[in-house]
């Protein structure tokens, strides 16, 4: 018999009204700023491959840093 573990590691963000929200770092296809005409609360949208998007507090830059932290090897 053989077992296989898969092991994902998610990122955690703060979502506008201050909820946790886990994200799976190899979900995100592309990071944008809240821009005014959006109407939304937050300061940074993570768009995922399923074609949805995520309202987070962090800035885009924290959010790319915490990302790409995530995706880093360990060393």
């Amino acid at each position: 018999m053989v077992h296989i573990i898969l092991a994902i590691q998610l990122v955690q963000f703060t979502g506008p009204d201050n909820q946790p929200i886990s994200v799976n770092p190899m979900e995100v296809v592309s990071v944008r700023p809240v821009r005014k005409t959006d109407h939304m609360k937050g300061n940074c949208i993570i768009h995922t491959s399923d074609g949805k998007f995520v309202l987070v507090s962090e800035t885009c830059d924290v959010v790319k840093k915490m990302l790409l932290e995530e995706e880093a090897p360990p060393g």
